[in-house]
């Protein structure tokens, strides 16, 4: 309570709540614009979480960023049937049929109250879980580290978009593009073929950016501004407090649906937000109007998505385990901060991070101000032509990129890692596998190592006799992940189609 209370001290600071304001409208105004995800938007912001230097204000800052975009892509997906983020895909079936009907304001209004409230309620279960979970990860050892970590990367690959061969395949380059660099035991070179830059290994910052933000850029230059040609005009009343009333169950209950897909590794804002809105078709009384132009459509799909929000923080926090591609650009920020996410982190930067937590409790007061003032600007943003915002976004790339360590071999990394990205969207690779690989393949290694080293030379007995939950866990691994991650790939790809057809 006393590490709580400092914790609670420390996220009352004006200039906390001033940066976290800004990540919020920078997501909104990311998340808003049709082809540039929220997670292009975090690549790029990345670098200025550095340079404030304080991670107060910093991680605050991309945590406000990554709640803001996640409801501004309901804006596009609502005005122009286009969702701005895959979170919100389930948006599009009821959200674009409210605005042909002239509610769009009642729209945009329920999904901003829906993400209001999950996201207060589930940022709420993460400060509560945050504690009992992090006591028992302080009881585990080298071996059962890395056999969660081993089970992670495994259902990271398998739930990746397109077939789990592509995604194994992404996630063994991202573990050897890891391994680059010195050996975490002997110090010795590796797969740096003579070049000195490469001894530290690759930087995170230029590889995240590279990945994310170049491929959207390409992206967008090759699309041009066609996809903004047809804007649907802001029309309708205000949602009535009755309206989001009958829809509190629904909220609800995609918060808990959002609240426990956020618990696993690798599932994510999408899965959270079909299962949202089939929970609320399903329970729905009139399922015939979903689809249709239904308000309930709306609350459940984007209150789902949302709920994901926090509960990610939990694995990321205690065991240094990224869920996702913005969880992953989050992992990043808090190493560059001086926090090592994993077992001991709460015990040596405990008031650091209950001031985090409790700053993105707070955050969701001044989410639900800012979006509500910002509805009618937001509704304009779609408007914005790609051609004057993708030079912006060029500079903010490499800008950032140089700044992080003002090193200029950090440049040709996001050159390259950037013409990667490119190569692997024109192919279909998901490359969120290959980034979980960079980031906990070389976690791995070391966890391994020094498992090998505990076991000595009666590793069959210390491996089957006195860890036997550890040797479980990694046979099972396997099986298990390729098993969910497929069942969740499938319930995914039939419930888009139910909902197309």
């Amino acid at each position: 309570m006393e590490v709580l209370l400092a914790g609670l001290e420390e996220a009352l600071r004006v200039d906390t709540f001033v940066w976290i304001s800004g990540g919020l409208l920078l997501g909104m105004l990311m998340g808003s614009l049709p082809g540039f995800t929220t997670t292009m938007g975090m690549s790029v912001l990345v670098p200025i979480s550095f340079l404030v230097g304080d991670p107060l204000i910093g991680i605050p800052f991309l945590i406000g960023v990554y709640k803001g975009g996640i409801y501004g892509g309901s804006v596009p997906a609502i005005l122009i049937s286009m969702p701005g983020t895959g979170a919100s895909i389930a948006t599009v079936f009821d959200g674009h049929e409210l605005t042909k009907k002239g509610k769009a304001r009642k729209a945009l209004e329920m999904g901003l109250y829906a993400s209001a409230i999950s996201d207060f309620f589930s940022d709420i279960f993460t400060l509560v879980m945050i504690v009992p979970v992090a006591a028992i990860v302080l009881g585990f050892g080298p071996p059962e580290i890395a056999s969660i970590m081993f089970l992670s990367l495994v259902i990271i690959a398998v739930t990746s978009t397109g077939p789990v061969i592509k995604g194994l395949l992404m996630l063994c380059l991202g573990v050897w593009f890891g391994l680059i660099g010195a050996d975490p035991f002997s110090g010795a070179a590796r797969y740096t073929f003579g070049t000195n830059q490469l001894y530290d290994g690759f930087h995170l910052i230029p590889m995240l950016i590279g990945l994310f933000a170049l491929p959207e850029i390409f992206n967008a230059v090759k699309e041009g501004d066609q996809t903004n040609s047809s804007i649907a005009k802001f029309v309708g009343e205000h949602l009535r407090f009755n309206e989001l009333k009958r829809s509190l169950r629904t909220i609800f209950r995609s918060t808990a649906i959002g609240t426990l897909i956020g618990l696993v590794p690798g599932l994510g804002q999408p899965i959270a937000a079909m299962m949202g809105y089939i929970a609320a078709k399903n329970s729905s009384k009139t399922p015939e109007r979903f689809g249709k132009g239904e308000l309930d459509g709306v609350a459940g799909s984007e209150a789902a998505n949302n709920a994901v929000n926090g509960p990610t923080m939990v694995p990321l926090l205690t065991l240094g385990i990224p869920g996702d591609a913005v969880t992953a650009l989050l992992l990043g920020a808090f190493m560059m901060q001086g926090l090592r996410p994993g077992p001991t982190l709460l015990e040596t930067n405990g008031e650091i991070v209950f001031a985090i937590l409790i700053a993105m409790v707070f955050a969701n007061i001044l989410f639900l101000i800012i979006g509500y003032l910002t509805i009618p600007l937001f509704t304009k943003v779609v408007t914005i032509k790609r051609s004057l915002l993708i030079p912006v976004t060029i500079m903010l790339a490499f800008a950032g990129t140089y700044l992080a360590r003002s090193n200029p071999f950090d440049i040709v990394t996001l050159i390259g890692f950037g013409l990667v990205g490119i190569a692997a969207r024109t192919a279909k690779f998901d490359v969120a596998p290959m980034v979980m690989g960079f980031i906990l393949g070389r976690e791995l290694e070391y966890s391994f190592g020094q498992t090998l080293a505990l076991a000595g030379d009666d590793w069959l007995h210390f491996v089957f006799v006195e860890r036997i939950g550890m040797t479980a866990v990694v046979l099972a691994t396997p099986i298990v992940g390729i098993i969910l991650g497929t069942r969740m790939k499938r319930f995914r790809q039939r419930a888009i189609e139910r909902e197309e057809k």
